[in-house]
């Protein structure tokens, strides 16, 4: 009896999915809605496969841009400080 707590729990639990969850993926169709994201501009981006490689995550892109952002912003300010500082 103590084997069968978890197969039991997950019977429950697949038996009380909602019947809008039932996704029917041979009715599925890849690249959909590509085109009109692509259309209308939405922030898409496909990096090649070195840099893809570099970056397990999309989330270690978007830290590695801001770090990069983050640095160009300051030594812009850098240099705009010294060079109003010396007129």
């Amino acid at each position: 009896m103590k084997g069968n707590g978890m197969k039991a729990l997950k019977q429950k639990v697949k038996d009380e999915l909602r019947p809008e969850y039932d996704f029917d993926y041979s009715k599925a169709v890849r690249g959909k809605y590509c085109k009109r994201l692509s259309d209308e501009g939405a922030n898409i981006v496909v990096l090649e496969s070195d840099i893809a490689k570099a970056f397990g995550t999309s989330a270690a892109v978007n830290e590695a841009l801001r770090t990069l952002l983050n640095f160009t912003q300051s030594t812009q300010r850098l240099v705009s400080s010294r060079s109003s500082g010396r007129r």
